[in-house]
């Protein structure tokens, strides 16, 4: 099935992945074209499938394509999973990452695709919270390398302080029709995102205090937003209109920030962003992670606020979705 991303158009002389989107290839002869879909018709039947919901506020126009697998000894009492996908938006291989885990742990799987022309960096990484930003003009590609540089002194951007904007009221929705079409007993959710999927989720333990997720599970992020309201986003909080009550709440949820050891500076895999800011949190993500963790527990002690946040390391592993998915799976359900 396409991706519905530009590398779509792409060929290649020999079966691998792709390295846009990290999709398995597919011999143009075996490549099928999905059923139309029908906006907001939800049949959630046992095994793999796809279905369509109109986007939230102010985005209704802007359809979300939602990936899942319903596990053969699915009941009422299953639990439910949320797995964001990374910056390829590709809720399909992140879903099939996650049958094998799905069929052994009896978990619904829920993994949303954001096309990234209805839903560019600033609605999906950045969740919505910043908009009219002028990358063009402020971001370059390091040469040879995966990073890019972000020139903080050119960047330009407004805040939405709108809630109802932001993406993460999407994955309660998700969830409450899930719910709703299969009769489930669950009032939560758990929630698994990598690379970008790991920025959005960190994201949503800091500032979604309303969300139905429960464990959070923040994986490979490439940099993170401290919860400091003396420093502009992305990286800070200054005058996203949250306070300290909003930090309280923030600080007692089930965050872990899920990490593999290897995902430090000799890991070529993915986009990494480097500026002032970045920089200071470290110059890979492995050092970002502790970094944003540590950073964190001083800042609630320091606000005299109970602090429920966790850091997990995982061994031998560097920034690859499906074997953080499989120490996931393990973490949450074993």
């Amino acid at each position: 099935m396409p991706c519905n991303l530009s590398c779509d158009e792409l060929s290649f002389s020999a079966l691998g992945t792709c390295p846009h989107c990290d999709m398995a290839l597919l011999k143009k002869s075996d490549l099928r074209q999905r059923k139309e879909l029908v906006l907001n018709q939800i049949n959630i039947q046992e095994g793999s499938g796809v279905f369509l919901i109109e986007g939230g506020k102010g985005k209704v126009d802007k359809p979300i394509k939602v990936y899942y697998h319903k596990p053969k000894n699915f009941n009422a009492d299953s639990k439910i999973l949320l797995v964001i996908p990374g910056a390829g938006r590709n809720g399909d291989s992140y879903r099939d990452a996650w049958i094998e885990e799905s069929e052994k742990y009896n978990v619904l799987i829920l993994s949303p695709m954001y096309a990234e022309e209805n839903y560019p960096f600033e609605d999906y990484h950045l969740c919505g919270v910043m908009g009219n930003l002028n990358l063009r003009n402020s971001i370059s590609r390091i040469e040879n390398t995966n990073m890019v540089k972000l020139e903080e002194d050119k960047f330009t951007f407004t805040i939405n302080t709108n809630k109802d904007e932001w993406i993460f009221n999407d994955f309660d929705r998700i969830f409450d029709l899930a719910v709703n079409t299969l009769n489930s007993n669950q009032t939560t959710y758990d929630a698994f995102g990598h690379s970008a999927g790991g920025q959005i989720l960190h994201r949503l333990a800091v500032l979604g205090s309303t969300s139905k997720a429960n464990r959070i599970l923040a994986s490979n992020s490439g940099f993170y937003t401290l919860p400091d309201f003396d420093a502009a986003p992305p990286f800070g909080l200054k005058e996203t209109g949250l306070n300290k009550e909003d930090l309280r709440k923030s600080f007692t949820r089930n965050l872990v920030v899920f990490t593999g050891e290897l995902d430090n500076e000799d890991e070529t895999g993915g986009t990494l962003l480097r500026s002032r800011s970045a920089d200071l949190q470290g110059l890979h993500r492995f050092e970002r992670a502790k970094y944003f963790f540590e950073t964190s527990k001083a800042t609630a002690k320091e606000m005299q606020l109970d602090f429920n946040w966790k850091l997990e390391i995982i061994p031998d592993v560097g920034h690859n979705h499906r074997k953080m998915g499989d120490a996931a799976a393990e973490y949450l359900y074993k």
